[in-house]
């Protein structure tokens, strides 16, 4: 099952390396994710009006940004230090999946896919719907993975010092320790994390 939150990355999707793109994109996360479920609701349903919702569990899309029960984010949240987005759904049958981490902001990743399924849309337009089933065989969602490996759940590149994983991990189990607020299957993964690097 993949979830909203933390971030869920598909399985056998590489991660961008290095200093992440600042893009010149406009908008704020809650009207950046309303115009995705937009988007992905005229992919599927073929219908101008978005009703293929979070809501309703048939679109995921999966953050490190904690959100409200009507899925939208909390408003002043502060900007995760990893900004990626998967964004998982149906398309005839097959669970699709697309994701990005690209840019330095966690909604410039959601309209980057946005713009990407608008574009793929445009495929049906001025192509034929079996060019776009051609395009999508590229996005079907894998199973969702399995535990993160320690290093990508500290943030780390797996050939840091044991005190510097020490040193890592108490500021994230301070940042996120659920009796501040954080929370607890996250804490749980940054220490289970910690088990294993230290074990390493």
């Amino acid at each position: 099952m993949n979830e909203s939150y933390p971030l869920n990355w598909p399985e056998g999707w590489p991660r961008h390396g290095g200093d992440r793109e600042y893009g010149q994109f406009k908008g704020t996360q809650g009207k950046v994710q309303l115009e995705l479920l937009a988007e992905i609701d005229k992919l599927v349903l073929g219908k101008e009006a978005a009703r293929y919702t979070m809501a309703d569990g048939l679109v995921i899309i999966s953050t490190n940004v904690p959100l409200k029960r009507n899925g939208l984010p909390y408003a002043n949240q502060k900007e995760p230090e990893d900004p990626g987005v998967a964004v998982y759904f149906q398309r005839k049958g097959k669970q699709q999946c697309f994701a990005c981490d690209k840019y330095d902001r966690v909604w410039k990743n959601m309209r980057a896919i946005q713009r990407t399924i608008e574009a793929l849309r445009g495929i049906e337009r001025w192509g034929s719907s079996d060019m776009l089933d051609r395009a999508f065989t590229g996005f079907v969602g894998l199973p969702a993975p399995g535990p993160r490996p320690w290093w990508e759940v500290l943030g780390m590149n797996g050939t840091e010092s044991k005190e510097a994983i020490k040193e890592r991990y108490r500021e994230l189990a301070k940042r996120h320790h659920p009796d501040i607020g954080g929370n607890p299957d996250q804490f749980a993964e940054i220490n289970t994390a910690y088990q294993e690097a230290i074990k390493s």
